[in-house]
């Protein structure tokens, strides 16, 4: 059972260093400019700046991931329900991004998968009541 804490924490992990470098990025130029895309991406969506979506990115993608692998690779008890609550916030940023700006890199289905895949280790977790890895 300790292999479930172990993949969770390292794919929270993944995605908590991808997030807060592209978080801090968007939230440092709203207009998206140095992060290479300009505010047009957001035409069919109701944001005019990438400020949510940076504060997204850090707090919730980032920081909270952050924690959620400390809580994963340390076997807490709370980590599977914070490996499921983060995955599907993740597997729904995804949906609603692609439906928003259209699928554009390869991240977008990969994260996905990771969003998935957090939500079925978190339950396993979580069903078999694990609390600590030993």
């Amino acid at each position: 059972m300790k292999k479930y804490f172990i993949i969770l924490g390292a794919l929270q992990s993944f995605t908590a260093l991808g997030a807060i470098p592209a978080g801090l990025g968007y939230l440092l130029d709203t207009s998206g400019e140095k992060m290479g895309v300009t505010t047009e991406l957001l035409a069919n969506s109701p944001l005019d700046s990438f400020l949510l979506p940076g504060l997204f990115l850090l707090i919730v993608n980032g920081i909270a991931n952050a924690l959620g692998a400390y809580l994963s690779f340390t076997g807490k008890k709370f980590s599977g329900h914070l490996g499921i609550v983060l995955g599907i916030l993740l597997s729904l940023w995804i949906i609603i991004q692609v439906a928003w700006i259209s699928l554009s890199s390869f991240l977008q289905p990969l994260f996905l998968i990771i969003g998935i895949v957090n939500v079925f280790l978190g339950w396993k977790i979580v069903k078999n009541n694990l609390t600590v890895i030993r």
